[in-house]
């Protein structure tokens, strides 16, 4: 990630901890926390999706470092993890849409049962000042409102959306009856550093990222034309910081869109990395697939508002930074 700096006090004096920090967003937020000096960042993190090489380089950090290996759907965990914790910035969960439709019985107990966990542990946290969640764009389901606007969601499309739908119900219970009061992030397609295109239910960009360095032609399901308000993995990470220590007094359960406010369609991607890379082929295309979203665009003028989120790193740059990681 580049050194642009998203907190204005010292971080020295807070602990932080990140459910799923050793997967690709919550890696990189880890990153970022201990390159300005917070004064404790644990991990919590079953490893199923994350890796042992993202969290590897932080044993550099030695007595600012902790790592968990345990599950959140597992409470008694979570209630070990929250001790003497400032902030809690929850990432861990089963993705994919498609993951989901194959099982959403396992979508639904790291994504439903894990959540609830950590809630039901957060409120109890005698030092916590703030929790945030990732949440996702896929709770505006079947909604036709473009862009997309928080309060304005549609139906559910697949199990994977119906989990993140929950979550935000829960959350919301938990600040009207507990006064625990949260944010949810509602990720449009983040990408960047650390995503793993090997992941048999890897995102799109990693795969066409991992297609064009190997001279391969990328898979596309559907005409192509499918497109989505991509975000940079930093922005993420400026949205979970500012989400943790901006407009602390919270008096109610908040989700807020995290992305840049513009589309990508799958084949600007491919012809984008095609430039990049000098090469001249075409996709294979293969029918879509079922719960996919064919068009996402968000307003992030709340999240601009709520805790001062402004995207600074767009498609095509970030795009970029991703292929140069990749190489």
């Amino acid at each position: 990630m580049r050194n642009t700096i998203f907190h204005k006090e010292s971080l020295e004096n807070f602990k932080f901890l990140i459910t799923g920090g050793a997967g690709f967003i919550g890696s990189n937020l880890a990153q970022y926390l201990l390159k300005h000096n917070a004064g404790l960042v644990r991990i919590v993190d079953n490893l199923s999706n994350g890796s042992r090489a993202n969290i590897a380089p932080f044993a550099l950090y030695k007595d600012r470092f902790e790592f968990i290996e345990g599950d959140i759907s597992d409470l008694v965990t979570c209630k070990e993890a929250v001790k003497d914790i400032d902030f809690i910035s929850h990432q861990a969960a089963l993705g994919s849409v498609p993951r989901s439709i194959k099982d959403p019985v396992a979508t639904n107990k790291a994504n439903i049962d894990g959540f609830l966990n950590m809630l039901f542990a957060a409120k109890d946290a005698k030092c916590l000042k703030k929790m945030v969640y990732a949440a996702s764009s896929s709770t505006y389901g079947d909604s036709k409102v473009s862009p997309k606007v928080e309060g304005a969601e549609g139906r559910p499309l697949s199990p994977y959306a119906v989990t993140k739908l929950v979550n935000e119900l829960y959350a919301e219970v938990f600040s009207n009856v507990y006064n625990l009061h949260s944010i949810g992030l509602r990720y449009f397609n983040i990408y960047g550093p650390k995503q793993d295109p090997n992941n048999p239910y890897a995102a799109v960009v990693p795969l066409f990222v991992a297609a064009a360095l190997k001279k391969e032609r990328p898979k596309i399901f559907g005409d192509g034309a499918t497109a989505r308000d991509f975000t940079y993995v930093e922005n993420a990470v400026q949205a979970n910081i500012k989400g943790m220590l901006n407009g602390r007094a919270l008096k109610q359960h908040e989700v807020v869109n995290i992305a840049c406010g513009k589309q990508t369609s799958l084949l600007q991607i491919w012809e984008q990395l095609r430039e990049m890379e000098n090469i001249n082929l075409t996709p294979v295309f293969f029918e879509e697939r079922a719960g996919d979203i064919k068009l996402s665009l968000a307003s992030i003028k709340k999240a601009g508002e709520l805790i001062g989120y402004h995207p600074e790193v767009h498609f095509k740059e970030g795009l970029k930074y991703t292929l140069q990681y990749a190489k």
